[in-house]
């Protein structure tokens, strides 16, 4: 399944040509010292050596392509900044996401939006929902977007009231990925609800509070889960949708996903359920947060085994942008693998995901999607970022 871009406005027509000399270009199976010379249609020559023509020297620096993310809630952030506290502009709050997402390096981005509540009191999410989508889709053709933003519905399958926010929104606006998940504890993420109990004390809730919520979760996710999810599949059926699970955690949860046609699993909890995803030809997507982090905030595996495995195809920022440049030389410094085999879990394997051949790697004809950054310190750092030739950071 292919997602075709659909908005032609994102990136205004440029005419001039760019040449940046004197990079480490991070090429498909190489870092190459060198020169690249691309425009608005795409990256037109790439040359070895030192050069002493004009164009912009980057000094050593490197070149990769343009990161390719297709799953970060960031945008929610913006328009939700603190609890029951909700941004009144919507172009602004894209705005402000893009810029952020552009500033990491992103160039195309699948923005995460969650349709559902999970745990029956947070209302705000289906409030938002409609407004983040109008937000995003309106600001991308008004051209008013530095990269390329996609709309990722993630459909919350134990929310009973899911499918009347997800219909109406999916039939009018251009969805191209959709990840199912299911929050209910005892299963997937909260398999073990120690990590979540322990959660929810600390936001004031006394054990008798905490045991009735649980009760009342479990049962609305057995009601509904499962309707929810033969319903969602129906919805996107013949589609130009992209379907992925989310939070796998047993073989049971691969099975029930491949055998749905479902190729990418989102955040696998566990070594097995990764393994079965490899074995029934599923890609796998990884948190980078973990990655920094050195493990999972709510007690799942480490993304880090998944790496050393050899079962990681990609990592996604989730809820931190720097995330994703930060994991990819942890991954490629732990594991004493080569920067450009890292740097296609966020470039070229994620694009691949999701049909996107025009881009995730440097090489003529592709798309001019081209960050700098350098590695000095204790964090890479972005100096540029090109998206179709245009400057945007």
């Amino acid at each position: 399944m292919t997602v075709s871009p659909r908005h032609d406005k994102v990136i205004r027509p440029l005419t001039t040509e760019t040449i940046l000399k004197n990079a480490q270009i991070v090429l498909h199976d190489e870092i190459r010292l060198g020169s690249i010379r691309f425009d608005a249609s795409g990256i037109l020559d790439i040359s070895s050596g030192p050069s002493g023509v004009a164009g912009e020297d980057c000094d050593g620096d490197f070149v990769i392509p343009g990161l390719v993310e297709l799953h970060t809630d960031n945008v929610e952030r913006h328009f939700q900044p603190r609890p029951n506290v909700f941004w009144p502009n919507h172009h602004a709050a894209v705005l402000a996401h893009d810029a952020e997402m552009a500033s990491a390096g992103v160039t195309t981005v699948f923005d995460a939006l969650s349709i559902g509540d999970y745990d029956g009191n947070n209302h705000a999410r289906r409030a938002l929902f409609a407004g983040m989508v109008q937000g995003v889709t309106e600001a991308m053709a008004q051209g008013a977007c530095k990269i390329e933003h996609h709309l990722h519905f993630r459909c919350e399958l134990s929310d009973p009231r899911l499918l009347e926010t997800l219909e109406p929104l999916a039939q009018s606006h251009p969805v191209a990925l959709a990840s199912l998940m299911d929050h209910t504890p005892g299963q997937r993420q909260w398999r073990d609800t120690t990590t979540l109990k322990s959660y929810m004390a600390r936001n004031g809730m006394t054990d008798l509070e905490i045991e009735e919520s649980l009760a009342k979760r479990i049962a609305r996710g057995s009601r509904y889960a499962p309707q929810n999810w033969t319903a969602v599949l129906a919805l996107f059926a013949g589609k130009d949708v992209v379907l992925a699970t989310h939070d796998d955690t047993t073989i049971a949860d691969i099975d029930q996903g491949a055998d749905a046609g479902i190729r990418i699993s989102e955040f696998p909890c566990s070594l097995e359920a990764a393994q079965h995803a490899r074995r029934k030809g599923m890609r796998t997507i990884g948190g980078a947060p973990n990655i920094v982090r050195g493990g999972s905030h709510s007690g799942n595996v480490s993304i880090m085994d998944l790496a050393k495995a050899g079962i990681l195809d990609a990592l996604s920022s989730d809820y931190v942008p720097s995330s994703l440049l930060q994991a990819v030389f942890t991954v490629a410094q732990e594991l004493e693998r080569p920067l450009y085999e890292m740097v296609r879990l966020v470039t070229s394997n994620t694009a691949r995901m999701v049909g996107l051949d025009d881009r995730g790697v440097i090489a003529p004809g592709k798309r001019s999607d081209l960050v700098r950054l350098h590695h000095r310190g204790a964090a890479p750092a972005v100096q540029a970022v090109y998206a179709q030739g245009r400057r945007v950071r």
